[in-house]
């Protein structure tokens, strides 16, 4: 079985990397999880002191639409850490592939 994996790649504003990563823990992944978002696997980045990563995996293309398009557009979302979190990006990169449920599983982080 495949699913489609989505692999954001955030840029940072310069020295804010901790604060992200505390604000992606405390905050965005508690709210991800309460919205079933299957978060993959996400963390700072090891080649530079202002990358950071995010790999959410779904069933389908229209899947990710409304999984997101219903997240992002939440009061939750918006009144909450919204500002804060994106405050901290410069920019970020989106990219979406399919893979076997076998390797998105390898990719899963281990907690």
């Amino acid at each position: 079985m495949k699913k489609l994996i989505e692999i954001r790649s955030y840029n940072l504003k310069p020295n804010t990397r901790e604060e992200f990563h505390r604000l992606v823990v405390e905050k965005s992944l508690p709210m991800l999880k309460r919205w079933k978002v299957d978060v993959v696997d996400f963390g700072p980045s090891l080649h530079d002191g202002e990358s950071y990563y995010l790999i959410r995996a779904y069933q389908s293309l229209e899947e990710r639409q409304k999984s997101q398009d219903a997240f992002y557009g939440s009061d939750e979302w918006r009144q909450g850490p919204r500002d804060e979190i994106v405050g901290l990006i410069e920019s970020y990169t989106t990219v979406v592939v399919e893979m076997e449920e076998a390797t998105v599983n390898a990719l899963r982080r281990k907690t």
